[in-house]
């Protein structure tokens, strides 16, 4: 009898494993389609047939790291060596995921343990020798910083004293300010590829710091019965897609106000153009052009995916690091009309953060591993109750809206196939406004408008436009381009 009932046991377990395979493969035809959210449940649901597969842990963190959720992609692939120290997949997903959530020693780690194994593996070598890098860039820097106390570039610069060649021939501020001719001229001059004089630029990042550090952490704005207000998500460096949505949409004006929420830079290489036309609109509509800062507005962010090394390859490491202390600046979410909650990431681990927690946030740093200011620029959406790390349900959207008396939140931070994606119940909405993401996702962009009378969403959606032949991540760490993610 214990023979017939181990057998049967047996049958049963071949069985799942078939139906775990059978899900494992249909996962992996939606990741070959990129289309990772299908491939993560898929790899779920065969997890869940059988839950000690390293496997199935390994191709979900992958799948993870596509879609950015790296704590979720180092976890898995934590799993898939607690299942078998011997999974060599296993050490490059963790690796990359500490790469991108700037654990750098942690990933340097897994890459010695990789090279030990497989000595003769190049790509590994190289994967080393360049997180080995990093490393000892960041122990120097960390020794340089703790020799001084840091200042301000702005306190090292002398604008005035900057000169404007006479055969430089784009544009240039009007009497050290920005107007509506100067930008104008500003997107011409990009468009055609062309750089726009370090004074300028200079100009711009010292003013906009002035402006943005003058804002509370959390903005407040009315909209009037006929006033609308423009809403856009991600734009990542895809400077001809912004002049897309400006084309369609009307430039920004008293009259057509916009707010961009976060991720303007990293991964398309014309994060430069992006970012220096959105302060620039700043600065010339103060009280009409809002901006909120992403999880790419970080340094270890700009390290990796390309923003840092555009800065540098075009102007200077001086000018990255003004970038960066503007980027402390920028504020964590909007709230129009007391009634819509905007912000990059979205809601929290935690139950009973109000507003007034929002308003509490000291900003002006690099964020932590985790907390409010993290869960702001990090946070995901899920559809299942309760949130888990980074992710938050419907149940903590629903006590979050009702504790705050708001209606809905709108966040960004994930790419969605037709731009724009409204979840748990209407009352959480994703819209991201980068198209074909990095030249390969083939998704739409989308943006919102919002208007005083009903503060009912109106979306509006576009696909990209031909750019020139520079391809996304052609600034990033090179080890991002040796195809790691």
């Amino acid at each position: 009898m214990a023979d017939v009932t181990k057998n049967v046991s047996e049958v049963k377990m071949a069985e799942g494993g078939n139906d775990a395979e059978l899900l494992k493969e249909k996962a992996n035809t939606y990741f070959k389609e990129k289309d990772y959210d299908n491939a993560i449940k898929y790899y779920s649901e065969a997890l869940e047939v059988n839950p000690t597969n390293a496997v199935y842990y390994s191709n979900r963190s992958l799948a993870y790291l596509r879609t950015e959720c790296y704590g979720y992609a180092l976890a898995d692939a934590t799993k898939a060596l607690e299942i078998d120290k011997n999974y060599i997949k296993g050490y490059y997903r963790r690796a990359t995921s500490n790469m991108a959530l700037g654990k750098f020693k942690a990933a340097l780690k897994d890459y010695e343990t990789v090279v030990k194994v497989r000595p003769n593996d190049k790509d590994a070598r190289m994967k080393y020798q360049e997180c080995n890098k990093i490393v000892k860039q960041k122990a120097f820097e960390r020794a340089i910083a703790s020799d001084e106390i840091k200042k301000s570039v702005v306190d090292s610069l002398d604008i005035e004293s900057m000169t404007i060649e006479d055969d430089y021939e784009g544009p240039q501020l009007e009497d050290g300010k920005v107007t509506l001719k100067f930008m104008k001229e500003m997107m011409d001059w990009f468009k055609a590829q062309k750089k726009l004089h370090r004074k300028c630029a200079y100009q711009i990042l010292v003013q906009v710091k002035d402006v943005l550090s003058k804002l509370p952490s959390l903005v407040e704005i009315t909209l009037k019965e006929k006033e609308k207000i423009t809403i856009c998500g991600d734009t990542h460096g895809q400077y001809y897609d912004l002049l897309n949505i400006f084309q369609l949409n009307g430039l920004p004006s008293e009259t057509n106000p916009y707010l961009f929420n976060g991720d303007f830079v990293d991964r398309g290489s014309f994060s430069l153009e992006v970012i220096l036309t959105l302060f620039g609109f700043k600065l010339l509509y103060p009280d009409n052009f809002f901006l909120l800062r992403g999880n790419h507005e970080t340094d270890n962010m700009n390290q990796m995916y390309g923003f840092e090394g555009e800065v540098k390859a075009k102007y200077t490491a001086q000018m990255f690091q003004l970038f960066s202390e503007v980027f402390q600046w920028l504020p964590l979410a909007q709230c129009i009309n007391s009634k819509v909650l905007v912000m990059h990431g979205g809601l929290f681990s935690e139950d009973g953060v109000t507003l007034d927690d929002l308003r509490k946030i000291d900003r002006n740093r690099q964020p932590p591993d985790s907390g409010r200011m993290t869960a702001t620029l990090c946070s995901r959406t899920s559809d299942w109750i309760n949130s888990v790390s980074c992710q938050f349900g419907p149940d903590v959207t629903e006590r979050f809206l009702e504790q705050n008396k708001l209606d809905f939140i709108v966040r960004s931070h994930e790419v969605k196939a037709e731009g724009y994606e409204v979840t748990h119940s209407g009352k959480c909405i994703t819209v991201f406004s980068a198209p074909n993401y990095c030249d390969q996702m083939g998704n739409k962009g989308a943006y919102i408008h919002l208007r005083g009378s009903d503060l009912k969403p109106e979306f509006h959606q576009f696909t990209a436009v031909p750019h020139p032949n520079v391809k996304p991540m052609a600034y990033a760490n090179s080890l991002m381009q040796m195809g790691m993610m």
